[in-house]
Parts: structure tokens; sequence; C-alpha cells
């Protein structure tokens, strides 16, 4: 039988630990009929921007299929799903409530409140409404307010029924991958639009906290950003220099307007026409309390000192990586959260995602995911020494729930604890998934 293990005495076999899993909404629910056009939508309408060239028109058919797939939730024996919001869904192209939209949400939510599963609301993962893109997108100041009205919307109908709402997940990948790169919709490029885009997604955080309370005054009220820890290849100076030029750029140019109200000093190494525009009110209304931070954490990354006074990563070399391609050392998880906790006052942090994509292949109707198991121990583990050094973690979240489109790379990616056969739509529980339950279901023994 596939085993995670922890010792008895481990603070996440406490009864006030959580365990859950994790979707978005774009990824999973397919229906796209029923919803307004996203930036995703777009995005993958265009040659070339998605490496399989699909979409997520169809993706897991969660729409049609959500009651099955509460019954597969309750059956992992998890105490929680974090899910997103698809703005498109909920919202008109006048920007008033869609009824629709809302009340399949408020089905699944009391569906899954039922069955005492907490319900984690993602407001923002990423699926913009093309008609605000149309206007600018990100770009233009007054999507941050747009996000306030549509955040009071949603909690103005969804209120207390929610456990915890994040405001955004990862505005990193939004305003980086998205505004700056150009490889997540909506393609833009260039390091000004990337740190204006970033500067209003945090703007709407600030702008909906006050709403959300009011709206949901049981509920908590946070957001979730992503963090890769970051290392030199070398113990040159430069190299270190440049590891933690990308830790300001790439880590706390998120979490430092948010947790201590300031930039990072990086931002005195950009180019005036780079910086963003900031009002003199900004960092005041991004900076407010929060009642917990999201941490989603995959792996570390290294870097070296570029030809132009930069960083540059440096792809793994000599070590085990993910189907991802992507470094595995829960170690660094343990360090990114003891440094998190000793730079900042932090508030209660969930670990919101964290998990491996893998090579799976459905024999004889099982999945022996030996990798992704291996990964979910190390990273509990990490999770476990960082609690016994004192980060007040208060839940782990396994991702992906299931199998889903992943993004610019379409269906080639398998992040899930679930299988999902995209020609027949049928779940198939993986080895990892059998063994997060058997977990869950041996903490319950030791209380």
């Amino acid at each position: 039988m596939p085993n995670l293990s922890l010792p008895v005495d481990s603070p996440l076999l406490n009864r006030e630990f959580i365990f859950g899993v994790a979707t978005s909404s774009y990824q999973i629910e397919g229906s796209r009929d029923d919803r307004l056009d996203s930036i995703w939508d777009t995005f993958c309408a265009q040659p070339g921007r998605i490496a399989d060239g699909s979409n997520g028109d169809i993706a897991c058919e969660h729409i049609d299929r959500w009651a099955d797939d509460v019954e597969l939730i309750d059956y992992l024996g998890v105490d929680a799903y974090r899910l997103s919001i698809s703005w498109p869904r909920v919202v008109t192209s006048e920007g008033q409530p869609n009824p629709r939209g809302l009340a399949f949400y408020s089905t699944l939510i009391n569906a899954l409140n039922a069955r005492d599963i907490k319900v984690f609301v993602t407001l923002y993962h990423w699926d913009l409404p093309q008609y605000l893109e149309d206007r600018g997108g990100w770009l233009n100041r007054q999507t941050a307010y747009e996000f306030e009205k549509y955040a009071d919307i949603v909690s103005h109908h969804l209120g207390n029924s929610v456990y915890a709402y994040a405001t955004l997940n990862e505005p990193f990948c939004s305003a980086y991958l998205g505004y700056e790169l150009g490889i997540h919709a909506p393609g833009k490029t260039g390091r000004a639009n990337g740190r204006q885009a970033a500067h209003h997604l945090l703007l709407a955080h600030g702008l909906a906290m006050p709403v959300l309370r009011s709206n949901a005054p049981a509920s908590l009220h946070g957001i979730v950003l992503n963090f890769s820890t970051s290392y030199a290849v070398s113990a040159s100076t430069a190299d270190q220099q440049a590891a933690a030029l990308a830790d300001e750029y790439l880590n706390h140019w998120y979490a430092m307007p948010v947790l201590a109200g300031t930039y990072p000093s990086v931002m005195d190494q950009l180019a005036l026409h780079e910086r963003p525009h900031i009002e003199p009110q900004d960092m005041a209304l991004i900076c407010q309390p929060i009642d917990y931070l999201g941490v989603n954490f995959y792996n570390p990354s290294r870097y070296k000192a570029g030809d132009d006074q930069w960083f540059e990563q440096v792809p793994p070399n000599n070590t085990e990586v993910t189907d991802m391609g992507w470094e595995v050392n829960p170690d660094s998880f343990t360090d990114l959260l003891l440094q998190l906790h000793q730079r900042y006052d932090l508030p209660p942090v969930y670990i919101t995602e964290n998990g491996a994509a893998t090579i799976d292949e459905l024999k004889d109707g099982q999945v022996h995911d030996a990798q992704r198991i291996a990964y979910f121990q190390g990273h509990l583990n990490a999770v476990d020494t960082a609690i016994r050094q004192g980060v007040d973690i208060r839940g782990y979240f396994a991702w992906s729930l299931m199998d889903n489109f992943e993004w610019a790379l379409g269906y080639l990616k398998r992040f899930g604890i679930v299988y999902v056969d995209y020609k027949t739509q049928q779940r198939t529980v993986k080895h990892s998934g059998l063994a997060y339950r058997n977990l869950i279901k041996t903490r319950v023994s030791v209380r």
C-alpha cells in the first residue's frame, strides 16, 4: 500500500492542522459557453502559445461533474478544498452579477460544507475577463477597482459559507509571466509592463480586503504568494549578489508590500521608466493586516551573475528533477519558510500549493507515481521541521486534486493526485492520492 508517514509527535498530526487539495477554475471547469471570454481563451487561440495547441474549453468538465468531484474530495478524507472563482463566470460584461454563475459556486460550496470540508476560495487565479484586458488589463489602474467590485459581488453572495478567502493567487505569475516575459496570458512583454501590472494587482488586493471583511466577517482573509528559494551557483561575490537580487525581484517584490508596506531596494536599480506609478495612498492600502499568508512552493532556483549586472537563472544540473525540469530539494522549502519567518512578522501560514508533475501512466487501473509520493514525503517533513523551528503553519494543500490544463504547457504535464483520462473524463486516484488519504486516516487514529 502506498505510504506517507510522519512522527507521532509531528505538529502536522495536531487536531487543528488542515490537510487539503487545490484546483483553479480555468484549469478544470470547462463549460466555456456559460461564461465570458477570459484572457486565457484569447491566449490559447493564438498559434504557438500553448505547447500542445489545447485550451480550457472542456478541461476536466468540472462544471458538469462537480457532484462526483465532491464525492472524490470526500473520499480522500481531506479537511479542506481550495478552489478559485471564475471572474468571467460570475460577472457580466457590464460588471453586474451573473446569477447562474454565482449559483454554481453556492451549490458547490454548500455541498462541501455539508461534508464538513472547509472551503478556501481564491478570487483571482489568472482568468481576467477579456473585456477588461481590452481596456488595458492589469496595466490599467481601473482594473484594480473593477476587482474590488468583483470581490464585493462574490463575497456578498457567498459570505461566511467560505472558510477563507484569498484575493490573489501568485501575482508574480500574472505580472511577471503574463506582462513582463509574455509566456502566460495576455502575452505582453517588458519590464515596465511587468512592474506596473504587479503594482495594480497588489493594489487590487488592498482595495478588496475591507470589502471582504465587511461581507464575510467570520471568514479568514489573505493572499497567496509563490516563492522559490534563491541560491547562488558559487561562493563568488558576484553570484551571491545575483541570487540576492533575484530573491528581491522575484519573491519580495510581492511579499514586502503586503507584509511591510514598501517595495524592496531592487527598485532603485530599475530605470525610471521601468518603475511603477504609485499613488501616495497605495502602499498603505496594500499593507493591511491579513489573517493568513498562503505560500505556494515547488522548487528552489539557482542564479549566477549576468553580463548586464543582473541575475541569470541556471537550470538544475546533476540532481533529481520533476517532469517540469524543476529541482527536487525539500530542504530548500524549510530554508524558505525560515527565511520568511526571520524577515517578516508573519501572520499564520498555509501551504496553499505544493506538489510535483511526474510522468504518470495508467496501467491496470492504477498509477504508480512513486516520485510524487517521495516528493510529498520530503516536503511534508520540511513543513514539520519549519513548524518545530517556530513558523506558524496551519495547513498544507496538495497541488493538485486532479490532472488539468497546465497553462502554457496544455495537458502535457500532470500534477494531480487523481489521474484524468481526458478522452473519457474518468478519474482514477493515483498511488499518491491513496498515500495522502492514508496519512490523513493515520492522523485521525493518532488523535
